[in-house]
């Protein structure tokens, strides 16, 4: 069941836009504060903006190879 919630999710929402909402509704729900939504958020962005940087480092270093 989760690896189809996972591919559905995938195909609709980028998980960075679905951290955002998520941790928006808290937010609005009152479970997190506004200091832990900005932390929440820019831990998630960061960590995936590496982990994008370096899955296009390795797909460079490929393409130069071939």
């Amino acid at each position: 069941m989760k690896a189809i919630i996972d591919r559905s999710l995938e195909k609709y929402l980028s998980r960075k836009l679905l951290v955002w909402i998520t941790t928006t509704c808290l937010l609005v729900s009152g479970f997190v504060n506004s200091e832990q939504w900005v932390a929440v958020a820019l831990a998630y962005l960061g960590s995936q903006g590496l982990a994008d940087i370096a899955t296009r480092w390795k797909q460079a270093r490929l393409n130069k190879e071939n």
